[in-house]
């Protein structure tokens, strides 16, 4: 699940901590009630210059930062202060929070490693789920040194367990990256949208002798080709107009451990030759600079795309292809291990249970016949969504085909209308988040809710087709 920012996944600690950084004492004093009340431990900054001290003394789970602030009389906002937490510390989790709930704002702080937007005021249940999604991404450096694969008790965690499923298609694909994950080889991970090739990626990465290093994914689709240099190396302030302080680039962030290349088949040709320069020579520099920085990642890279094929249209660089394809995973689409549904839904149904407070909600016997018909073309993410949608807007504890037909067909009718018409993939998306916005006012949270995406995901294609 562009917006994605370094992370090591962990276990959280038993309580975890949250640091509220906002000027306004009123909106901390009612942060601190409910999440107190919520069982975490809760500490409020009102003045920016104490952020980085508290973060290095609290060692918090989640950071809550407010973006509607001058800092000091330096004339920097939010957005700055951002930026210098996440270059000291950036695995940090920050979820943003404003009064001034823009699609632009959310865009440039998602861009910037933010992993959450809350708009004030804010829905208590809606903040609560936020924290508890992310607050598990960061461990503090406490107590003895772990040994990579270990949990907090120093106990063997299992890297592959995230992958649900017992087919032979899937569990060959697991075989093949357990025996690679302990090398240092290229991999290249295909499959449909949908099928969990980060999960994969961040598998490898934690059964690989890397694994108390950084995990750094980038979505390379969602990186404009004017940014892609800035994003991937980094630069110096001054480097371009907008760049008023040094930013370090994926490549650096991830030192010491693994680049995931997500959506690699949708780099633009300059773009394919700037990164097979880095993948050859082992350096880069960041724009700004002419001393080359020498670079130790793993590269693990995914696409929806056949390579193959672009390579014979002369679409992408063949000699990228070999460089990054050294071992080659291929996830096969749900449709094609329909013994995996039931499994899977039961997986997404417990998650939501506990997510959404419906701990007494069910499947009937009929309902989950009725999922191992279904193609889900959208895949293992298109049936997470689904379930999801139906514990939320159920009224019954009991969930039959009926209602699971009814969230089906909310966006997939869309796309079947608009198909049908012979527009393009991206005109349908367009055209279907044009319309989820007009439906709903224009908030962000409903929209990305009838579209069955996450908030994350829905910034980055408002970004990507200059939706506002």
């Amino acid at each position: 699940m562009g917006s994605e920012v370094k992370r090591i996944k962990l276990n959280t600690l038993p309580i975890p901590a949250i640091l509220i950084i906002d000027d306004d004492r009123t909106v901390c004093t009612s942060l601190e009630l409910l999440l107190k009340r919520a069982g975490h431990r809760v500490r409020s900054v009102y003045y920016p210059r104490e952020a980085a001290a508290t973060v290095r003394d609290f060692q918090p789970a989640v950071v809550l930062l407010d973006m509607n602030f001058t800092i000091e009389t330096s004339g920097r906002g939010g957005m700055q202060l951002l930026r210098e937490l996440l270059t000291e510390f950036p695995q940090l989790p920050v979820i943003l929070m404003t009064g001034w709930a823009t699609v632009q704002l959310a865009v440039e702080g998602m861009k910037a490693g933010a992993r959450d937007f809350i708009a004030k005021p804010w829905d208590n249940h809606e903040l609560l789920n936020a924290i508890k999604q992310h607050q598990g991404s960061v461990v503090w450096g406490r107590g003895p040194k772990r040994k990579p694969g270990e949990n907090l008790l120093g106990k063997k965690e299992e890297p592959f367990g995230s992958l649900i499923g017992t087919s032979p298609g899937l569990r060959e694909v697991i075989e093949q990256a357990r025996r690679v994950a302990g090398t240092q080889a290229s991999v290249l991970i295909t499959g449909e949208s949908g099928t969990g090739k980060e999960l994969i990626a961040e598998a490898i990465h934690a059964a690989s002798p890397r694994a108390a290093g950084p995990f750094v994914a980038v979505n390379l689709g969602g990186v404009p080709e004017g940014l892609f240099a800035s994003e991937l190396f980094g630069h110096k302030a001054g480097a371009f107009t907008d760049a008023r302080s040094d930013r370090k680039g994926r490549f650096e962030l991830a030192e010491g451990g693994t680049l995931f290349l997500d959506e690699i088949g949708d780099l633009s040709a300059a773009a394919q030759v700037k990164l097979l320069r880095v993948l050859q020579e082992r350096q880069y520099e960041r724009l700004g600079e002419s001393t080359p920085r020498p670079t130790d990642v793993r590269i693990l890279s995914a696409t929806s795309r056949n390579l193959a094929s672009m390579v014979a249209a002369g679409t992408f660089r063949e000699d990228l292809l070999y460089r990054i394809n050294l071992i080659h995973l291929h996830l096969p689409a749900l449709r094609e291990r329909p013994e995996d549904v039931l499994p899977l839904a039961e997986h997404f149904l417990a998650s939501a249970r506990r997510r959404y407070d419906r701990p007494g909600v069910a499947l009937t016997g009929e309902a989950i016949g009725w999922l191992r018909r279904q193609p889900f073309p959208g895949n293992v993410r298109q049936l997470q969504n689904l379930i999801e949608r139906s514990v939320i807007l159920s009224r019954e504890e009991e969930i039959g085909s009926d209602e699971l037909k009814r969230q089906l067909d909310g966006p997939s009718a869309q796309v079947s209308n608009f198909a049908s018409t012979g527009t393009t993939l991206e005109q349908m998306e367009i055209r279907m988040i044009r319309a989820a916005l007009g439906r709903n006012g224009g908030e962000i949270t409903a929209t990305a809710r009838e579209l069955g995406l996450t908030r994350a995901a829905l910034y980055r294609r408002l970004e990507k087709y200059g939706i506002g």
